[in-house]
Parts: structure tokens; C-alpha cells; sequence
């Protein structure tokens, strides 16, 4: 769909929202999308142009939407080695290394996930969207390592979004990561339910908060590994209910338990460090990032409906830190 005045039409099957009455008719095509369509003045219902996305249609009314041609990516392709796990015409799975950007962004305009991703799709890119690039329907910070599913055109990306807006309650999505953390907490399992909003005190941060704005938040976590004599650390697998920015380093760190290496949220901890062996110290320098590292991503296919489950195990660095805090003994 990414010829000039490409048109769609069709009749509306009942009364309702123009909006959702295209987005009924046209699955492929998402509902933002079609509001973007009307408010440019692309969508007339029995020839008469409408720019409200609420305007209401009676069953048999005559729709037509003008598609404009599809623009240039915005960023520019980028060739870059990418690590597939999987990938087909709606869809691609990445185990993203620690280190690499998602998206574009202030001090960030190149080398990022996005733009080696549009080199890498080319025209197989939907444009049907008003720009050929993919779809980012969830990220990983730039220093998480791990799964990571990007949508390759507008179904794609509506059925992902769809499901990540669930957040894994209806049994379609399943999101998990492996931490290192500071201490053993007290109970081995549990579930931290603490809504999240930006830091009053740090704009750059994260924080636990009751404001109005505050957002729910809630992570599943199990002490899958006490580490070192005496313990020193755990190897913690946490679930995620919601999917709030830094919201695994923010809820640790709100129990006491913060993500070694994470100098944002653990800054309290640089002195257990001096708890650790010189081999332990030495991994976690190296590591140089928050031990955090998406294992496990699954969810259904948004055109067959399949349920799909990709692992990822934990990258080297990660590793030798786990390896060296399981050896890590200081006791006198």
C-alpha cells in the first residue's frame, strides 16, 4: 500500500464511531492511524469530507479514505550484523546485546535497533502507516540485554500492541528476566505491586510513587540462586505484570534489592563491592551495565494465532559474574 492516493472504501456495517467503523472494516490498518487520516482531511463518508474521528455513521453509509503515498524512513538505514532468533513477513525476533540503543533519540540519532532494522527489511516495511519503518510495540534499555519483538507492518503492529497492552492477564504474552541482585530478599517469592512514575527529585529517573500520574506497576519475582558464603547476591527471575520504564531496576531497588552494576538505581551499594572476591569484582567491572537480561518472550502470532516462545540464556558477561559470585567465598 504504499502507491500514491491509494483509496479504501467500503460501507459501515453499523452505527458507530467513524474511526472505529474504519478500523472494523480495515484490521490491517490500526485505529491511530485512521484518526491521524481523518484529522488530515483523507476521509469523506457519503462524499462529504470528515475531520472528527467521533463523527457518527449509520450502517450503509459510503466510506472512502485517501492513503498518501508512504514517506522516506525516517531515520535512515543503517547496515549492521543484527542477531535474529526469528523472523517471517509480519514479524522479527532480536536478542538485542547490552549496549545497543532501540530507538533513535537525543544523543542517539544513529546505530541504533531501528535503523539497522529498516536496512535490514528494506521494502518488506509496511508503509501503510505514513512511514516505512518497523514497528517498536516494547523496548529494552540500551544496557538490557535480551528479547526483544518488533513489527514488520501495521497488523503486526496493532495485534503485538493489542497484547502488550494486556500485559500478559490474558494468557497471550509472557515476558521474563534473569537479575543479579544485591542480598537475598526475605521472602523468596513474591509479587511487588508499586505504581511508578517520574522522580520528583531526578527528571533522568524513575521512582515508587502515589502521585495522580503514577502508573501501575507490577513484577512477579523468585530467588531462583543464593550466592556466595556468606550470601552476597541473588539470582533472581522476575516476571513482569506491566511494563513501566526501568521497572525491574526500580521495583528491586524499591525492596532493597537493587540490580548489581546499576549505577542509577543501586549508587547506595558501590560499597558491597568490597564484600565481593577479586574475581567477583573483577566480573562485575567488566559487566559495566545492570545485570539484567530478557531470558524468555512469548506470545501469540498476530496473523495465524500461534503461540510462539523464544529463550535467550544469559549473555557471556552476564555469566562470568554469575559464575564468580557462585565461587565467591570471604569468609575469614
Amino acid at each position: 500500500m504504499s502507491v500514491p492516493s491509494q483509496r479504501l472504501e467500503t460501507s459501515a456495517a453499523a452505527a458507530d464511531r467513524l474511526d472505529k467503523a474504519l478500523a472494523a472494516a480495515f484490521p490491517d490498518v490500526s485505529r491511530a492511524r485512521f484518526q491521524a487520516l481523518i484529522a488530515e482531511g483523507a476521509v469523506s463518508v457519503e462524499g462529504a469530507t470528515v475531520t472528527e474521528a467521533r463523527h457518527k455513521v449509520k450502517p450503509g453509509d459510503q466510506l472512502r479514505v485517501v492513503l498518501p503515498e508512504a514517506a522516506p524512513a525516517l531515520p535512515q538505514a543503517e547496515e549492521m550484523a543484527l542477531p535474529i532468533v526469528f523472523e517471517d513477513e509480519d514479524l522479527i525476533v532480536i536478542d538485542k546485546p547490552a549496549g545497543l540503543v532501540v530507538h533513535p533519540g537525543a544523543g542517539n540519532e544513529t546505530g541504533t535497533l531501528v535503523n539497522a532494522l529498516i536496512a535490514h527489511c528494506g521494502d518488506s516495511l509496511s508503509g501503510i502507516g505514513g512511514v516505512r519503518r518497523p514497528g517498536i510495540v516494547h523496548r529494552l534499555d540500551k544496557d538490557t540485554s535480551g528479547l526483544l519483538v518488533v513489527a514488520k507492518n501495521d497488523r503486526a503492529h496493532h495485534g503485538l500492541s493489542d497484547q502488550f497492552a494486556a500485559h500478559g492477564r490474558d494468557g497471550r504474552l509472557e515476558r521474563s528476566y534473569l537479575a543479579l541482585v544485591w542480598g537475598v530478599p526475605e521472602r523468596r517469592q513474591g509479587t511487588i505491586s508499586a505504581a511508578i512514575d517520574r522522580s520528583t527529585a531526578n527528571r533522568q529517573k524513575m521512582a515508587v510513587s502515589r502521585s495522580a500520574n503514577a502508573r501501575e506497576a507490577v513484577t512477579h519475582y523468585e530467588v531462583l540462586e543464593v550466592l556466595g558464603t556468606p550470601p552476597v547476591a541473588s539470582l533472581v527471575r522476575c516476571v513482569l505484570e506491566t511494563g513501566r520504564t526501568h521497572q525491574i531496576r526500580v521495583h528491586m531497588a524499591h525492596i532493597g534489592h537493587p540490580l548489581l552494576g546499576d549505577g542509577v538505581y543501586g549508587s547506595g551499594f558501590r560499597t558491597s563491592a568490597k564484600k565481593l572476591s577479586d574475581d567477583a569484582r573483577n566480573a562485575l567491572n567488566a559487566l559495566n551495565r545492570q545485570a539484567l537480561h530478557a531470558t524468555t518472550l512469548g506470545f501469540e502470532h498476530p496473523r495465524t494465532g500461534r503461540q510462539l516462545q523464544f529463550d535467550s540464556p544469559a549473555p557471556e558477561d552476564f555469566a562470568m559474574l554469575l559464575a564468580a559470585l557462585r565461587l565467591n567465598n570471604t569468609q575469614a
